[in-house]
């Protein structure tokens, strides 16, 4: 049985991490907008119950235990939650994606480089 490896090289690598990030950087934008949108839902589900709700800063409740009043504030409460862990987690994968997009570019300047010093010596070498 033999074992296939594929070997990659660095530069490859870091083109590869940079579009996973860039993939989990959409889908934590996508957990702010759900975030979003339960905050909302759990807003007007609260407001919808009764005329006069008690407001907690920007939140609000009903004091009296009724079951859309607990499933309006868990609403509440995930939407606070996701929208924060979304705006956390896109800005944690923008500065990976950003670090690895500066290797690559540390990467292909030292290739162009080499690539301009091999120039010069052929050129030099042919007078």
């Amino acid at each position: 049985m033999s074992h296939v490896r594929y070997q990659i090289n660095f530069m490859d690598y870091l083109h590869e991490k940079a579009q996973e990030s860039r993939c989990k950087e959409t889908h934590a934008y996508l957990m702010f907008l759900l975030g979003a949108v339960f905050h909302v839902g759990g807003t007007l589900e609260n407001l919808h119950l009764t005329e006069n709700s008690e407001w907690f800063l920007f939140i609000p409740y009903h004091a009296k235990p009724l079951g859309g009043a607990i499933l309006g504030l868990s609403l509440i409460i995930s939407g606070l939650s996701l929208m924060v862990f979304g705006i956390v987690a896109g800005l944690i994968y923008r500065l990976h994606r950003r670090w690895y997009i500066a290797e690559v570019r540390k990467i292909a300047s030292k290739k162009e480089l080499k690539r301009l010093k091999m120039k010069r010596r052929i050129t030099k070498q042919n007078r």
